[in-house]
């Protein structure tokens, strides 16, 4: 039966998944009678099994293993990995054999040597390869004090930097921006022209045309210019012409943005890091590479020459 083995497998596993004790996972789950005499031995231990190559199943004697299923579970949600190894383990080594047993059938019919098939076997085995290297070179540099420095650099040694607070209606003309500071003028609700007129229904609609907190770079130049030159509570006298239409410009509020503590730009630091350490990789597995393009004739392109080939080296050549 698949699921004879869900004890065990949720004391093997149990370390990646929870801190809970071997103990609470059994008074959780009581075992099943055990299939095998090897079940019957594997399940009187107390001790966590940490060995990837246990096996855990078989489909025609291929061998489903622990390390297997700590690969699946790496890939589950985070919404799942919080369901408890006794539900969550028997579900992904019942997923790993209907795989497996696929995967066979698909092999006695010959699917591998499809042009196709084979074509996106190799790209997918590409890929893995340089994803597995790329986190081999980068994740030992994301360190606590390599976050830590970036923050420095990039925040906290930083000046503070302006925040307007503003909202806009946004239309497709002179005339009608016009009309709108007119109306605004003489005493018109700005949300709810906003509401009935702006073009820009992101921001209007129930929002009212409010744009929020933005920094200077964050709007296109023409916007920007105008709604940092303006005071609090003020009004644009005369539209403001962008790519995108005519704006009427009200701004709510001016100020100096705060600094941002180090948790609150934690996660963006390391995904900044992350980017930084890939793109240096790519590039330094480049320069040891002799890349040549073609042309559409299939002939290469001279004015583009290839960087030589690097020169052996002991680093290098060693096996």
């Amino acid at each position: 039966m698949r699921l004879s083995r869900s004890f065990l497998l949720c004391t093997a596993l149990i370390g990646s998944f929870s801190s809970l004790t071997t103990q609470a996972i059994a008074a959780d789950a009581a075992p099943a009678q055990p299939a095998t005499k090897a079940d019957a031995t594997a399940q009187s231990s107390t001790t966590p099994a940490t060995d990837p190559n246990l096996v855990l199943a078989t489909v025609n004697d291929q061998k489903i293993t622990l390390s297997d299923v700590q690969r699946a579970a790496a890939t589950l949600p985070p919404e799942a990995r919080q369901l408890q190894p006794t539900v969550i383990i028997p579900l992904l080594i019942n997923q790993l054999i209907d795989q497996k047993a696929v995967q066979i059938q698909a092999e006695k019919e010959g699917l591998p040597e499809k042009p196709a098939v084979k074509a996106a076997m190799e790209a997918a085995a590409g890929n893995a390869l340089q994803n597995a290297y790329l986190e081999e070179q980068v994740a030992p540099k994301l360190t606590d004090d390599a976050l830590k420095a970036y923050y420095q650099t990039q925040y906290a040694s930083k000046k503070p930097e302006e925040e307007v607070h503003a909202r806009h209606i946004l239309v497709d003309s002179e005339a009608k921006a016009q009309d709108i500071i007119r109306q605004l003028n003489k005493g018109a609700d700005f949300a709810k022209l906003a509401s009935r007129l702006s073009t820009d229904k992101a921001s209007g609609g129930t929002n009212g045309g409010d744009l929020g907190w933005f920094k200077r770079g964050d709007m296109i130049s023409a916007f920007s210019d105008a709604a940092f030159a303006m005071k609090s509570g003020s009004i644009t006298q005369k539209p403001i012409h962008t790519q995108y239409g005519w704006h009427v410009i009200q701004v709510l509020g001016t100020r100096t943005a705060p600094v941002p503590s180090f948790e609150q730009v934690r996660d963006q630091i390391r995904r900044d890091l992350i980017r930084q350490e890939v793109r240096k990789v790519v590039e330094n597995a480049e320069k040891q590479a002799r890349i040549v393009h073609y042309d559409a004739k299939g002939q290469p392109i001279t004015n583009n020459p290839a960087a030589p080939a690097p020169a052996a080296t002991p680093a290098n050549t060693a096996h």
